[in-house]
């Protein structure tokens, strides 16, 4: 029988497609705005008070990065039971029909709606943004005219640092693939995230086995877990 494993990855996988990861020198989440750290650009509070400002910031920091393809490490996870904590979509275009990408997606938005409520995922205009009246263009296609109306103006499927986990972005069905996992598979991931600290609690919790794969991995506070001290990809080449 095939054992059920979780594979729960970060910015580490994606690293090899030229994305940097979040937390690194070139990171996302060292590089901000003009007047606003990186820290405060990724809220709701900014998306709603400088809509401007945030999508610019989130144009030239994500959708950026919006053509770069799949590495060798999404391509052997096309199959595999994932939750990602990666929005750059290129499990998807590996080829996995299945996964779930628990801090949304690059390639959509939804209409700004209350934290909780069922609406409508959409594409993401990010190739018809006019590049030389940016601010203007990013207002126009998300349709904001001073400040987001709710239920009119559009957002990012990308949960910022002052929103929840809701069913938009799949967490009842990634707590239980994580309660019904013997094994779970930690790559690329610093554990700086609450979807981490959800896993590793539920793993304690249900005695399950845990591996890390990271070249710097974090320590954790279990005593089933296997390290290995490597890429992600020199981890998929011994288990190929």
């Amino acid at each position: 029988m095939k054992r059920n494993t979780l594979y729960i990855t970060g910015a580490g996988v994606s690293a090899e497609s030229g994305i940097p990861t979040f937390r690194g020198q070139d990171g996302y989440w060292t590089i901000g705005s003009k007047n606003y750290t990186p820290m405060e650009m990724a809220t709701r509070t900014m998306y709603i008070n400088q809509p401007a400002e945030f999508l610019a910031w989130y144009y030239h920091r994500f959708a950026s990065y919006r053509h770069h393809g799949p590495n060798n490490v999404h391509h052997w996870l096309a199959d595999k039971n994932l939750i990602t904590q990666n929005i750059d979509g290129l499990d998807g275009k590996a080829g996995n029909q299945d996964y779930i990408a628990i801090h949304g997606r690059l390639d959509k938005i939804t209409p700004f709606h209350e934290q909780g409520e069922n609406v409508e995922i959409l594409d993401a205009p990010w190739d018809e943004i006019d590049e030389s009246n940016l601010s203007a263009s990013l207002l126009q296609h998300f349709k904001i005219h001073n400040n987001p109306t709710l239920n009119t103006s559009l957002k990012p499927l990308v949960l910022l640092f002052d929103e929840y986990y809701t069913d938009l972005y799949q967490i009842n069905e990634a707590q239980q693939r994580m309660k019904n996992a013997e094994k779970m598979v930690f790559m690329g991931t610093s554990f700086s995230v609450n979807i981490t600290n959800i896993a590793l609690d539920i793993a304690i919790k249900n005695n399950i086995e845990v591996e890390v794969v990271d070249p710097n991995p974090v320590i954790l506070p279990y005593r089933h877990v296997k390290y290995f001290k490597q890429s992600a990809q020199e981890y998929i080449q011994a288990n190929s």
